[in-house]
């Protein structure tokens, strides 16, 4: 999937140079990807709020019972200039709603980056998890970063195959078992 970077930010920082997507997934679904913003904040937050407890366990590692607004906001503060940020959204009553995400957050130097993704259950299985990911991967090595690394819990098989599928490397996280560190140099 070679379609040049989503996104590149202008001066200001903002995303304005953004290439927006529109994929159809396996299942003959279409969702829109593009950067993620600030006005995403409540979508997000109605996405973490339609997670079963079980995939919040899977994609933060610990148990979350409601999601930390300001840590949010500053993330989403924090793209183009501090990483990777990107949304897959479908419309909804209220507007739109966010059934998927993938970021990338740099490293010190930016030569890498640890990358995060999340796929609401009813998109399970479509695809949109590889997708949103090969894009992640793409934009990452387009701005510069050299090497992808995420952490995930050893019983999150899908996360794993996927990683391994994507060419990633998987390791145990020395002295402990239930984390698997995934590795992808790009």
């Amino acid at each position: 999937m070679d379609q040049g970077p989503l996104w590149s930010a202008d001066a200001s920082g903002t995303n304005a140079g953004m290439q927006e997507l529109d994929p159809t997934l396996r299942d003959g679904r279409v969702v829109h990807l593009r950067a993620m913003q600030a006005r995403d904040e409540e979508e997000l937050l109605q996405a973490f709020a339609r997670m079963s407890s079980e995939a919040r366990y899977m994609r933060l590692m610990h148990v979350v019972r409601e999601p930390d607004r300001e840590r949010l906001r500053a993330l989403l503060a924090s793209f183009p200039q501090a990483g990777i940020g990107i949304v897959a959204t479908v419309p909804a009553a209220d507007g739109l709603d966010v059934v998927g995400s993938a970021m990338a957050i740099y490293a010190a130097g930016g030569a890498s980056c640890e990358f995060a993704t999340s796929v609401s259950a009813a998109y399970g299985g479509a695809g949109l998890g590889t997708l949103l990911l090969r894009v992640l991967i793409d934009e990452a090595r387009q701005r510069g970063c050299k090497e992808m690394e995420g952490y995930v819990l050893s019983e999150n098989k899908a996360m794993l195959a996927l990683a391994r599928k994507l060419g990633f490397s998987v390791a145990y996280v020395p002295g402990d078992a239930s984390v698997r560190i995934c590795r992808l140099a790009l």
